[in-house]
């Protein structure tokens, strides 16, 4: 039994952790750049060490056992503080003149944060942005990022977050089809193509007063290309306020209806994540600040916007044949 914590295999805990997520060998020697048998070696002199077991073996699988999920409680946190002490302190150390590596998805950094870069630069000259995109959630210990901008509702495991962005969906197409369907009704935009998620549709057209199963055209996985094919005349898109304001602005795309509509609340808002070690480090306090203050000038400059469609409360009722030829005067004999 293990009696003192200056015998405790430090090295072996990664391997550890990876192979307690995984359950597998393969993919543990995969993730730490290891043979199989590197693992089973290292997990087996942690064990040795430990004087009990972590794992059941179940044929290629791995399984946990109550002391294994004991331990990886405690070396979840204590990775999880190196990893983020060790970013902290290589970011002292070269001061302001290291990248801030900022990981953010693809239709945030396209629509609204590339066209605010200017700014950044001449605000902050000295500090320069490495800009990752991508879809998936990055581990920012683990790939060495500082700061990720995210979608959703916030507290992710281990790290600090502030809401920066919370905006709704409107309606927008591009000039052409705004002038075609201008005093047109709700009724009458169904028809159209519609780009995005059929279930975001159904509720707008829900609120609007026109219940429908909707039938996109096109569904897409990243938004700056669906509004890049709303502005190119391929269909109607329900997007983001603030992300469609650059382009309202220019004139790319026309906002069809005053309506707005809540985003899903798994969705809902933006954030600045970060590792707490990180919170006073003067890069990343910068660009805390230049964030927050360009979100409040977006919101502050979205003009409300004049209705192309005529809201579905404004529509005459329509009356039946058979009402009409009641209405209809008889005539004199």
């Amino acid at each position: 039994m293990l009696t003192s914590m200056s015998r405790l295999p430090l090295h072996t805990l990664p391997v550890f952790r990876s192979a307690a997520r995984s359950q597998n060998l393969r993919a543990t020697a995969l993730e730490m750049h290891l043979t199989h048998s590197a693992v089973s070696q290292q997990i087996g002199v942690l064990e040795q060490q430990l004087g009990f077991p972590l794992f059941e073996r179940r044929g290629r699988r791995i399984v946990l056992n109550e002391a294994g999920q004991t331990l990886l409680c405690s070396v979840e946190s204590a990775l999880a503080q190196l990893d983020t002490g060790v970013l902290a302190a290589a970011a002292t150390a070269v001061g302001t003149s290291q990248r801030l590596r900022l990981t953010v998805m693809p239709s945030f950094l396209q629509r609204w944060l590339l066209p605010r870069m200017h700014r950044w630069r001449e605000r902050h000259p000295d500090i320069a942005l490495e800009l990752h995109s991508s879809q998936q959630l990055m581990d920012l210990q683990r790939d060495g990022f500082h700061v990720a901008l995210r979608q959703g509702k916030g507290g992710w495991p281990g790290l600090s977050d502030e809401r920066l962005i919370d905006s709704p969906l409107v309606v927008v197409a591009s000039p052409a089809t705004a002038r075609r369907l201008q005093g047109g009704s709700v009724a009458a935009l169904a028809q159209e193509p519609l780009l995005g998620s059929a279930e975001s549709w159904d509720r707008w057209f829900s609120e609007a007063g026109l219940k429908l199963h909707s039938n996109p055209v096109a569904t897409f996985s990243d938004a700056g290309l669906m509004l890049q094919a709303a502005e190119q005349g391929l269909g109607i898109a329900l997007g983001r306020e603030f992300m469609v304001a650059d382009a309202l602005r220019d004139g790319l795309l026309v906002q069809l209806s005053e309506q707005r509509l809540a985003p899903d609340v798994d969705y809902a808002s933006y954030f600045l994540v970060y590792p707490p070690a990180l919170r006073d480090w003067a890069p990343l306090q910068a660009l805390r600040g230049w964030l927050h203050d360009e979100a409040c000038a977006s919101q502050r400059n979205m003009a409300p916007a004049a209705p192309v469609i005529t809201p579905m409360a404004a529509e005459p009722p329509r009356k039946s044949a058979a009402r009409a030829k009641a209405a209809k005067p008889k005539s004199q004999v």
